[in-house]
């Protein structure tokens, strides 16, 4: 379970002393990655030097309508300052308008930019048709993108079965599937990971493990 987790502190308010609480329960729980916000990335490098936790930060967050050149300049220089792991938020309007040439240059600017790094697209799904995650789905796929992901968890709703399914569905083995959104309990956890799901975004991540080992001592 440990590594499945994304430990998520995206909330405008967060301060240094609440990331440094952060990086150090990513250590204490060997979680994945901690996920935070590009001004953090510096500092969480420097926390977590010497560890194997890998440092996540969003772009063009959270509602991906920044352009292009301002996702790429974004990723470059969160890579400068540390990152390992890049979660951008797809241009919505664009996927919407069905301008998906748009929508895909916009992820493949940021695979350039990434050097090679991990790179995960949200879709923010709860703003999507059946029929548009479908089509982000193949988008993100030729685009080079290494993971498609369900939300930021600023929207009006989070992960849900139903759409993680037919995420996995379209994912088919060519990507990787992230859920995020009110994934707050082991079971919730559980059930996304039993599903076939490679990575949970989640600011419950310490909550899931006592869960866990909670539910494993009856």
């Amino acid at each position: 379970m440990h590594q499945y987790i994304d430990h998520t502190l995206l909330k405008p308010q967060a301060t240094q002393e609440q990331i440094q609480i952060l990086c150090e329960e990513a250590k204490k729980y060997n979680f994945k990655s901690v996920c935070l916000n590009p001004s953090h990335v510096k500092f969480a490098a420097q926390e977590l030097k010497g560890s194997q936790v890998d440092i996540c930060t969003v772009i063009g967050f959270p509602l991906g309508a920044t352009t292009e050149k301002t996702k790429a300049f974004e990723t470059e220089e969160a890579i400068e300052n540390g990152a390992t792991e890049i979660d951008m938020v797809l241009n919505i309007g664009a996927l919407k308008e069905g301008r998906y040439e748009d929508v895909k240059s916009d992820i493949e600017a940021v695979v350039k930019a990434s050097a090679g790094k991990i790179v995960k697209v949200i879709f923010e799904t709860c703003l999507l048709s059946k029929e548009e995650i479908i089509k982000a789905s193949e988008l993100s796929i030729k685009a080079g993108a290494h993971f498609i992901k369900t939300s930021t968890g600023f929207s009006t709703s989070g992960a849900n079965k139903e759409t993680v399914k037919l995420m996995l569905e379209q994912a088919n083995g060519k990507v990787l599937v992230k859920a995020s959104g009110g994934i707050r309990s082991y079971e919730d956890a559980k059930t996304y990971i039993d599903m076939g799901v490679k990575r949970l975004g989640t600011s419950s991540g310490v909550k899931i493990i006592a869960d866990e080992v909670s539910t494993e001592s009856y």
